[in-house]
């Protein structure tokens, strides 16, 4: 009963995610080319009729670029929204497929167990989403502005937590981005700082069970024009580090790819 996450593509040009396990799977976000999705399916082992349900955040069009093409091959594949995003997207999906979730609702999608739960940005309804299996928690919260309580209490108890990691706020400020444009992306319900991830995972060592494994966080959505890779995991690093805690030995950090299809990673 083995838990096990892809990335196709994390960034503003593009989100797709695949969660399996051995007996669903499903896409997290349609928001790349369905070319590339398809692809990403193929050298993941998943055919697209066998995939069980696509989970939609929210209705920006680096979430749901391709949304109708997807659902149309996928046509096994029920379509997981919150009201506040059918209202924007529902016209690209047969009603009969769409099945509406909320904020705080839980849900079987085959054997794994899926939690919605509310996030902090300029959308209708966004959601992020926890996935259980096998006694494994799995967590993706990107798109936010902040880290509310509600958010925490998902992201404590993942085993593998995918983390947005958007920008160097100072990189930010000082770059070429109109004002009303920062200003969005700074504010609570905007884009998560490198700084700010970090201070969420030392939060997160602090209230871990003495004993559990350490988490497994992959950092995600990062900006192509306010960040890089290398920053991102410095200033998560250097957060840790003032806190007493350290990559490799309480927590495994990997940076997600913007545009290129990752490994399939077990929880």
């Amino acid at each position: 009963m083995a838990l096990k996450f892809c990335s196709f593509a994390s960034g503003s040009s593009g989100n797709c995610y695949l969660v399996k396990s051995d007996e669903a799977a499903l896409l997290v976000d349609v928001g790349i080319t369905g070319k590339r999705i398809l692809t990403g399916l193929e050298e993941a082992g998943v055919v697209p009729d066998r995939l069980n349900g696509i989970l939609v955040t929210h209705e920006h069009v680096d979430h749901v670029r391709s949304l109708r093409m997807i659902s149309r091959k996928a046509v096994n594949a029920k379509v997981y929204v919150s009201g506040g995003t059918l209202a924007e997207v529902g016209d690209r999906v047969s009603g009969e497929r769409i099945i509406v979730v909320s904020d705080g609702e839980e849900f079987y999608v085959g054997d794994i167990l899926v939690r919605a739960f509310a996030v902090s940005h300029d959308a209708a309804e966004p959601l992020g989403y926890s996935f259980v299996c096998g006694g494994r928690q799995m967590t993706i919260v990107t798109d936010t502005g902040c880290i509310s309580e509600e958010i925490f209490a998902q992201v404590k108890d993942a085993d593998l937590l995918v983390l947005e990691a958007n920008h160097e706020v100072n990189i930010l400020r000082m770059g070429a981005y109109p004002y009303p444009l920062k200003r969005r992306i700074l504010s609570d319900r905007g884009h998560l700082s490198n700084e700010a991830a970090g201070e969420c995972l030392c939060r997160m060592l602090q209230c871990r069970e003495s004993g559990k494994a350490a988490p497994q966080v992959l950092l995600a959505h990062l900006s192509r024009e306010n960040n890089t890779p290398e920053q991102a995991y410095l200033t998560v690093r250097n957060v840790l580090f003032e806190q007493d805690y350290y990559i490799d030995k309480d927590l495994t950090v990997r940076i997600i790819e913007r545009d290129l299809a990752g490994p399939l990673v077990e929880v």
